[in-house]
């Protein structure tokens, strides 16, 4: 055992260590799994247990933070009246976007995607998860924590959400109306907390469509460098 002084506790992590190839054969399965993945805007209307979406939280809580943290909150509902709401407030802004705001290379952009001010999929899905960023979180005498690394947690935080929503065989579309303060009055949450992605969740439907679209080659994503 390492001989080390500690002012905080510590605990002794022992992962179990599989073979070179096992551990290799993991890695290419996780990454096949998770190539299926797609982001998807036609939801069936088949119902899904809260159970997955605690499940799935329960993963987002895993993630890395600054100074663990964990600067997050991930609102959820399924209530068909507040998915109403939501939608009507994300339709309002996104009529803005598409219509209003002079923004001619991110609409060039988005022009593959065939997307419009039209987002039917936030009530079709039979669940609508929003993550929260803290930018504080207040502490029980009142006053207000700063929170490190935010942006950069959080964000690891939803990709283990958005990963184990696919493991669970669900869909889902990281959707940033902008901007979304509207979601911070209709889930209730405080000023300290900011909406960060509007996350519908349910099975794609059976007549679901993706643009077809190719990834990144690992030689256009990994550079190796060495001395």
């Amino acid at each position: 055992m390492p001989e080390r002084r500690h002012e905080h506790p510590f605990v002794p992590y022992r992962p179990a260590r599989p073979s070179l190839d096992d551990a290799l054969r993991r890695g290419e399965d996780f990454y096949r799994r998770l190539d299926e993945r797609r982001s998807v805007r036609w939801f069936s209307p088949d119902p899904v247990p809260q159970q997955a979406i605690e499940l799935a939280v329960r993963a987002a809580n895993t993630a890395p933070s600054g100074a663990h943290f964990q600067p997050w909150t991930f609102a959820a509902t399924d209530d068909p009246q507040l998915k109403r709401q939501v939608r009507a407030a994300a339709e309002e802004e996104e009529r803005r976007f598409y219509h209003e705001r002079q923004a001619p290379e991110w609409h060039a952009a988005l022009s593959r995607l065939e997307t419009d001010e039209n987002k039917e999929f936030l009530e079709s899905a039979p669940w609508l998860v929003v993550a929260f960023a803290q930018k504080s979180t207040p502490r029980p005498d009142g006053s207000l924590r700063k929170n490190y690394y935010v942006n950069e947690s959080v964000g690891i935080a939803c990709g283990l959400f958005i990963a184990a929503l696919h493991e669970m065989r669900l869909a889902t579309l990281t959707h940033t109306p902008n901007p979304m303060i509207f979601l911070t009055e209709l889930f209730g949450r405080p000023a300290t907390e900011r909406p960060y992605i509007l996350f519908p969740v349910g099975y794609p439907a059976d007549d679901c469509e993706v643009p077809d679209l190719s990834r990144k080659s690992l030689s256009e994503a990994l550079v190796v460098v060495r001395t």
